[in-house]
């Protein structure tokens, strides 16, 4: 009986310190049609092995995408074509920024970085999430952050960061 129990208080530990193992979002919420930081936390390795490579993909909506280089990495860009054209400040925006990853760095197990880009929020909508999936591949193995929560479903274990889009307050939509 007493083995359960502990295994129980174990299980809770666990679930309520795993929200903070996960990859993620410094800021949770933005405004539609703002220009947004993404500073994307990662806060450990794979089964102790040393972070190595970030990819993260950006999701449709967010354009106009400026990843901020990283001393020690290489910072590379996948574009590509928008499911439809976005204006940018009076300006037609059919193609961007997809994909963004930074390699060839080490990040250690025991310590935490930050991965930082800017887009603007033009095609998203205020009450609808949205999600960044990132792949964290290390010195062995890697973690696909790529999980989509579902709303009625259990949290999922490997949670892509999300983004909750929120009304606009200055009249920009």
């Amino acid at each position: 009986m007493l083995n359960k129990t502990l295994l129980g208080a174990a299980l809770v530990l666990l679930s309520a310190t795993s929200a903070f193992a996960h990859i993620s979002l410094e800021t949770p919420e933005a405004p539609a049609g703002s220009t947004y930081k993404a500073v994307l936390r990662v806060p450990h390795g794979c089964d102790g092995n040393a972070t190595t490579s970030i990819r993260v993909q950006i999701p449709e909506g967010v354009i106009s995408v400026k990843p901020q280089p990283k001393a020690g990495w290489t910072l590379a860009t996948t574009k590509g074509a928008y499911a439809k054209t976005y204006d940018y400040y009076g300006t037609p925006l059919a193609e961007g920024v997809k994909e963004i990853t930074w390699s060839g760095g080490n990040l250690p197990d025991e310590f935490y970085d930050e991965f930082v880009f800017r887009g603007t929020l033009a095609g998203v909508e205020a009450g609808k999430p949205i999600y960044f999936p990132v792949i964290q591949t290390c010195t062995t193995g890697e973690e696909a952050w790529i999980e989509i929560p579902v709303e009625g479903q259990p949290a999922p274990e490997l949670p892509a960061p999300g983004l909750n889009i929120i009304e606009a307050t200055d009249g920009h939509h």
